[in-house]
């Protein structure tokens, strides 16, 4: 009862205090806007593809002509950093390049939009920071919080940054996917025979038309052919990455499975960070039998091939109506967070078991407080830190796990790009001239992989500065999970 008269005294301070100096917000709010407002378009599509796969999770579908709608509605709407305003694909007639932004080459036109999406996106990071800073200086009513040290103490760990950075990066590529790479999904990969481009032929001298899987075919990276990264093919498209061996172009490719394995990744971590979660707060609270029944359930799933475990139920589960969503996607998320909650949960029991033995605890126990209010109110807070911390580690074990099955042909359906299935195509071709399909894809998730350790390193570094370097590295390593 206390705390909750103390928060609603908090927020009516602080609405108090919005209200005696508004200007500070008013001001964040209308740069906000003017930010958000010509990516607009982006935003509204990238809503309602998510809606549209959680549509796609109800079988039959039964939304999804409506969802279609909303898309194509959404669509319509101009989006300033897009592949539309800034145009990269072009052909070039003989004298310059026709289609292009400004008539410049393609190369230069997509370097352009790159350049300007990235520096957009981390503007808008910045202009989150400064509204932090101004809430903190201007309307928060206590002078310091625990997570005022928090973040002094991330600010001097480099290693951290370095994760940051990393993740701040991916997350730039997954959110702006379509606008970054140098052609459509649908086009360079899905049904490239149903789209035409132009292109000067040398030969006779004149501009003709093909199309996109023709030109595909004829730009195939199989070692003895080949177009390396940052190069042109015969048809006057560039390719940062190069191309894969289907002639497909390999950045596109990498841009749209970024977007697959985070939000694989996120449904996985999630779920087992939800089960973890629960598991700790009874374990911790009711101890006893109680913790030894989920210690003994944690054993059990630890025991068990991990691997072997993700390979049985995709193969059993593929021909089922929940192995079609999201190309096989959501199932595996699903399996790999129900067995690999027990390496959360060990790290969260130690935590939470040590939360319920303090006095507070003891005092809303005597008190009647509900077991369930107890749990939420008392020992939930002290906890979530960690599951910040070791959820981020977890979140590159599982897209690295997603990519390896997507390596062995048992993880996404193709033709829905990943990056383990890139990996797996360019295999063949490592030590000849088409090294690019294999390297470029497994550097990035390499070092997606460290980028999330690393942050989670800063994190729990912030969170406790008395935390042992080798523990955690030992943590980083049983929190990648299968």
């Amino acid at each position: 009862m206390n705390q909750d008269t103390e928060t609603q005294s908090t927020t009516g301070n602080a609405l108090d205090a919005v209200r005696a100096n508004p200007r500070p917000v008013a001001v964040w709010g209308a740069v906000a806007a003017l930010l958000l407002l010509p990516e607009l378009g982006a935003v509204l599509a990238s809503v309602a593809e998510a809606v549209a796969i959680l549509v796609s999770l109800i079988p039959g579908d039964p939304g999804a002509a409506l969802v279609t709608d909303i898309q194509r509605a959404v669509g319509d709407i101009p989006t300033l950093l897009s592949r539309e305003t800034i145009p990269n694909r072009g052909y070039y007639d003989g004298s310059q390049w026709q289609g292009t932004f400004a008539g410049l080459e393609p190369r230069d036109a997509w370097l352009l939009r790159a350049v300007l999406i990235y520096t957009y996106a981390l503007l808008v990071f910045w202009w989150v920071v400064v509204g932090y800073r101004w809430f903190r200086s201007n309307y928060r009513v206590s002078d310091w919080t625990p997570f005022d040290d928090m973040l002094d103490r991330f600010r001097t760990h480099r290693w951290g940054h370095f994760g940051l950075l990393v993740v701040v990066l991916f997350l730039i590529l997954v959110v702006f996917a379509p606008s970054l790479s140098t052609t459509t999904v649908d086009q360079n990969i899905v049904d490239p025979y149903s789209h035409e481009i132009s292109y000067y032929d040398h030969e006779v001298e004149s501009v003709e038309q093909t199309t996109v899987g023709t030109a595909n075919r004829e730009s195939q990276s199989t070692g003895e052919e080949n177009i390396g990264p940052w190069t042109y093919d015969d048809y006057g498209r560039f390719h940062p990455f190069g191309t894969l061996p289907s002639g497909k172009d390999l950045f596109t490719f990498i841009a749209a499975g970024a977007r697959v394995s985070l939000v694989i990744g996120l449904v996985a971590i999630g779920l087992a960070g939800l089960i973890a979660v629960s598991l700790a707060l009874l374990s911790a609270y009711y101890q006893g039998l109680v913790d030894l029944a989920v210690v003994l359930s944690s054993d059990s799933i630890q025991g068990l091939p991990s691997l072997l475990i993700l390979l049985l139920l995709s193969v059993l589960l593929s021909d089922t109506w929940i192995g079609g969503i999201y190309s096989g996607g959501f199932v595996l998320a699903l399996i790999y967070g129900a067995i690999s909650w027990p390496f959360l949960w060990r790290a969260l029991r130690g935590p939470a078991l040590q939360t319920a033995g303090e006095e507070w605890v003891d005092a809303a126990r005597n008190f009647g407080q509900a077991p369930h209010t107890i749990m939420r109110k008392h020992i939930l807070p002290y906890i979530a830190g960690y599951l910040l911390v070791y959820g981020s580690m977890s979140l590159g074990g599982a897209i690295i796990s997603i990519a390896g099955l997507s390596f062995l042909g048992l993880g996404i359906d193709a033709p829905t790009p990943e990056w383990g299935r890139a990996v797996n195509a360019g295999q063949e071709y490592v030590a000849s001239e088409s090294w690019h399909i294999s390297l470029i894809p497994g550097v990035l998730i390499t070092l997606l992989v460290t980028g999330f350790n690393a942050l989670g390193d800063g994190i729990r570094d912030a969170i406790d500065p008395q935390s042992d370097t080798d523990s955690g590295t030992e943590s980083a390593a049983t929190g990648g999970g299968a």
